[in-house]
């Protein structure tokens, strides 16, 4: 399950934190782009910045407080200007897919391979072993960025997106490592570390 304790998680340019309302005029901007509404998927086929806010103020909270769904906003760590969005589903004990799409002003500029590694620090964090991800054979960017990020490719099958639709997708995986401050073994002993003297 995701740890929500571990939000927001940042790096020195980008932040991924939940969904908020201040995040719903441009969310729902970024929707009716049209390379998200082709390879987004997203679950709704409309998004107005009403149904965004109570989407922040519903299925977010609930999701992360049972750990199975984290709606994530990528946000500008300076300003907290929204970015993208990132969501983490189908969450079991072990792993998590994700899913990610940018507002079309923010692209190229390396938010969704950081916002990636940044996911992967927030799985590794709750204890998860893997993340994956599915993605169309034509959505060329989104593939590389899998790939920059981690992502070993799996396969490809005809499958369902989260929008319901029957389509050939690639499946992606990456294994996760524990970052070691997440280590809690009182016994444990790095071998490396000497004490002062």
């Amino acid at each position: 399950m995701i740890d929500p304790a571990l939000l927001p998680v940042s790096d020195r340019l980008r932040a991924l934190r939940a969904l908020a309302p201040v995040d719903a005029v441009r969310y729902a901007e970024g929707t009716r782009d049209p390379l998200v509404q082709q390879f987004g998927h997203l679950p709704e086929s409309e998004y107005t910045p009403e149904s965004v806010d109570r989407l922040a103020r519903t299925v977010v909270p609930s999701g992360l407080a049972r750990g199975d769904l984290a709606v994530l906003s990528i946000v500008d760590v300076t300003d907290d200007t929204f970015l993208g969005s990132l969501v983490l589903f189908d969450v079991t004990a072990t792993e998590a897919e994700v899913g990610f799409w940018l507002h079309p002003e923010s692209r190229r500029g390396g938010h969704a391979t950081g916002a990636l590694e940044l996911a992967a620090q927030l799985a590794a964090g709750s204890g998860l072993d893997a993340l994956t991800a599915r993605t169309l054979t034509g959505n060329v960017a989104s593939q590389r960025n899998l790939e920059r990020s981690g992502f070993q490719f799996v396969e490809q099958v005809e499958d369902r997106t989260p929008a319901q639709e029957l389509v050939p997708l690639l499946h992606y995986r990456r294994p996760l490592t524990a970052p070691r401050s997440r280590i809690r073994d009182p016994e444990y002993r790095d071998p490396e570390y000497r004490d002062p003297e």
